[in-house]
């Protein structure tokens, strides 16, 4: 349960973080183009909002989201619609500062939630295989950071890279051989090591010391890479081995579809 405090806090800042980027945006600001095609700041803003509404009722009526939720999910799917999208673009309609206070209020239930969940040692249903509260709460904190970067690219503000990267490092490698299954490829049958730099100075790892294929460089760039917000060429971490350098080329944090990522030079 000590972890599942430490990673909710990081959650709350890292959403903190975000917020005070975007309350003070006069209306035509919320409007802004951000990196994602067809989305705003606003959309970017409503999309977390919907999700969070989501993983709330997974974490507090985990039939409904399993039953009915999720049947209507896949029609819509089905019938060639996009419900994150048109998640999106609804709340995007709303008056910024509607939008902010359903945030606000959402991801707010979803930490009491998910601290319940938790101290019930209970798994969460989700869009794929069910979740455990702190994989939940990992993965609200890695899509707050990665929609968080398009809205700082739309303003053209440099975030400072906090320890709370670790986070989103985590997801990243755990998220491995999803990027390999997403895209009809099989994984690599050995774990690979990877090494970051951390903000301080501080080297994270994952993998076994010895493995034969590697990845490394500084864990921002690593946490750009997976979450597909700068293009590869355009980052500072580097592979060795044939696997490793296939990886770096699909990785991929979310969830969903194989994303378009971002293009060469796009952020020069």
């Amino acid at each position: 349960m000590a972890d599942v405090v430490a990673l909710l806090a990081d959650l709350h800042d890292e959403s903190e973080d975000l917020e005070r980027l975007v309350a003070p945006l006069d209306a035509a600001a919320w409007q802004q183009p951000t990196p994602a095609p067809g989305w705003t700041i606003a959309h970017q803003i409503a999309h977390l909002a919907w999700t969070d509404q989501s993983a709330l009722l997974a974490a507090t009526d985990p039939d409904e989201f399993s039953g009915p939720y999720l049947r209507d999910q896949i029609a819509a799917y089905e019938a060639g619609r996009q419900p994150v999208d048109e998640g999106a673009a609804q709340g995007a309609g709303t008056p910024p500062s509607a939008l902010l206070g359903r945030w606000r209020t959402g991801r707010k239930q979803l930490a009491d939630a998910l601290g319940a969940a938790a101290g019930a040692g209970t798994k969460l249903p989700w869009f794929g295989p069910e979740m455990s509260p702190a994989s939940m709460i990992t993965a609200r904190l890695m899509e707050t950071w990665a929609h968080g970067q398009d809205v700082a690219d739309a303003l053209d503000v440099t975030r400072t890279p906090t320890a709370r990267l670790r986070n989103v490092a985590h997801i990243g490698v755990r998220t491995r051989d999803f990027a390999f299954h997403t895209r009809q490829q099989v994984p690599p049958a050995e774990e690979f090591r990877v090494e970051l730099t951390a903000p301080d100075g501080e080297t994270w790892t994952w993998g076994p010391p010895d493995a034969g294929e590697r990845v490394a460089g500084p864990a921002l760039d690593f946490c750009l890479l997976v979450t597909q917000r700068r293009h590869p060429d355009d980052l500072a971490v580097v592979a060795e081995g044939v696997a490793a350098q296939s990886w770096l080329d699909i990785a991929q944090a979310f969830a969903g579809a194989p994303g378009q990522g971002r293009r060469p030079g796009q952020f020069a």
